[in-house]
């Protein structure tokens, strides 16, 4: 079973390129108004499709959790040498757990993250912080 994730985006090929470099893959489809991406890890079938406007912030964001602080700083290395990486966050408590986690930003400004969760905690956030988009994201 794939997940499948179907994204508008303002530039197929500037799109294209951002999200091949951030799942480590090339397209298997590439068409002048569709992109498709088939993951195997994880099952997830994600789709491009050009529009002339993306407004607004109807995704608070995508991510992918890792199992090991080694997994996550395997992905970080990797987009940070293709220069991906918007910022940082580390022991930061954000929806009920302790996290480590790392977030990017595709062309038009959905974010997407890479998290560790550490523990279970009480508290839903530290603080707030006003993303790109103008919603709020955990920090510390």
């Amino acid at each position: 079973m794939y997940m499948h994730v179907g994204l508008h985006v303002t530039n197929l090929a500037a799109s294209t390129a951002f999200y091949a470099t951030l799942f480590g893959v090339d397209p298997v489809k590439v068409k002048t108004n569709y992109t498709k991406f088939l993951l195997e890890n994880p099952a997830l079938h994600f789709t491009l499709r050009p529009v002339a406007k993306v407004e607004g912030n109807h995704i608070n964001h995508f991510g992918f959790q890792v199992g090991s602080s080694h997994e996550l700083n395997q992905h970080k290395q990797r987009l940070t040498e293709s220069g991906l990486i918007d910022r940082e966050e580390n022991d930061t408590t954000c929806c009920y757990a302790k996290q480590d986690k790392f977030w990017l930003v595709d062309p038009d400004g959905h974010e997407w993250e890479f998290f560790l969760t550490k523990e279970d905690t009480k508290v839903d956030t530290v603080k707030h912080e006003e993303t790109q988009s103008g919603d709020t994201c955990c920090t510390t």
